[in-house]
């Protein structure tokens, strides 16, 4: 803890704090609407959101603190959107034995090893796409948020600029303080939210039946693994960073097996958050940027025990504050990730498909546009390799037969 003390610095907190602010006030209230769609209590859903914080938190900070590498770990919000779709008719008992369902699959996934081995044939330049394609929605959203609150977004807009301009390490942080100084003083802030009150655990005894394994523990499984773990472990590479993806997974499968009983319906890899704290805003120094994560985690255990109140505080600031603080911090992120793309010609215009076919936020099965952009690219790879191997054949038949005529015409 030392060294970690001795590596911490105000841009890696700043950085983990907006990770959290921006994933809590993005999703909590799908969160509420799952947890509501198994009729829920209000002493349920203070538990889910103590087991939540709790998991992330834990699963933030130990394997950051392990590997000093920023490991960052979130709730599975396109799950929880299925949740909320798929839970009417279903008790509360029946969800968290999915949960428990859902757990196991994204243990064994890790345990085995088969999601790592498909990510590690995915090339780097579709990884980097596919990552840029998930920020960029975020980025758009920073400037859209203009049309609400055009003062706010221009005033962090410059801050931003000229921060990076004099101060880049603490670009964010200063952007961050003059936006809640702006909203404070135009009273925007919403403090009747805030309720301090301690969050308490509530078990929930499972109940397991085939029809809440096939509604729910399947499609919370499959959309978790394609549209949150695909892109993180994507946010991972393009960050520079070598993990154990594998055990990775599997962590986040055992915590969820754990906390599922209290509310926790599925942890997974973080992309958006993740490329916050991997990123140069938080720390120049890579080796340092772990901080940012545990900071993020720490923040997270602290929501578990004080779900309402911290919950309340983070949605307390207007949403174009939130929008634009998180588009801002994903700037060099999403550049990098754009570079990356189009670095090599080769798989150009597969990594633009991946790119383009994930910032539309198309949703087909239930799934989400960070897979089908990836089965884009990976099909536009395939159909130029064979279109590449096709003409290469048919250069070396046309060699071949130049060199047989020219064989014959020089025979005596």
């Amino acid at each position: 803890m030392r060294t970690f003390f001795k590596d911490l610095s105000l841009s890696a907190f700043v950085a983990g704090f907006v990770a959290v602010l921006v994933g809590f006030t993005s999703s909590v209230a799908i969160v509420f609407q799952a947890a509501q769609a198994f009729g829920a209590t209000p002493a349920m859903i203070a538990s889910w959101m103590w087991a939540l914080g709790i998991g992330m938190g834990l699963a933030s900070i130990l394997p950051s603190l392990l590997w000093k590498k920023p490991v960052m770990i979130a709730w599975s919000t396109p799950g929880a959107a299925v949740l909320a779709v798929a839970g009417a008719g279903y008790s509360m008992n029946e969800a968290v034995g999915a949960f428990i369902v859902c757990a196991a699959l994204i243990t064994v996934a890790g345990a085995t090893g088969w999601f790592e081995r498909v990510m590690n044939k995915i090339p780097m330049e579709i990884a980097s796409a596919l990552l840029a394609g998930v920020l960029a929605r975020f980025g758009l959203q920073a400037f859209l948020a203009a049309q609400t609150a055009l003062p706010l977004v221009l005033l962090m807009l410059a801050s931003y600029l000229v921060a990076r301009r004099l101060v880049p390490r603490y670009a964010v942080p200063l952007t961050l303080a003059v936006a809640i100084a702006f909203v404070a003083a135009r009273g925007e802030m919403a403090w009747s939210a805030v309720q301090f009150e301690l969050a308490t655990p509530v078990f929930t005894l499972p109940e397991f039946s085939w029809q809440a394994s096939v509604s729910l523990a399947l499609p919370l499984f499959v959309v978790t693994m394609a549209s949150q773990n695909l892109p993180g472990v994507a946010a991972i590479r393009a960050a520079g960073y070598q993990m154990p993806i594998s055990k990775l997974i599997s962590f986040s499968g055992v915590m969820t097996l754990l906390l599922a009983p209290f509310g926790a319906f599925a942890l997974n890899l973080s992309a958006i958050t993740a490329a916050i704290c991997m990123g140069r805003e938080a720390h120049e120094d890579p080796a340092r940027r772990y901080t940012a994560a545990v900071s993020c985690g720490a923040i997270y255990v602290l929501i578990g025990f004080f779900g309402a109140a911290v919950t309340g505080l983070l949605t307390a600031f207007p949403k174009e504050l939130v929008a634009a603080i998180a588009g801002l911090a994903l700037l060099g992120t999403i550049g990098s990730g754009l570079a990356l793309a189009v670095r090599d010609e080769s798989h150009r215009e597969a990594a633009l498909i991946t790119f383009l076919v994930t910032l539309s936020g198309i949703t087909l099965v239930g799934v989400g546009s960070a897979f089908w952009g990836v089965v884009a690219g990976a099909a536009a790879l395939l159909i130029q390799s064979l279109g590449r191997r096709r003409h290469q054949l048919n250069t070396n038949n046309t060699n071949d037969n130049t060199a047989t005529v020219a064989s014959k015409t020089t025979t005596p």
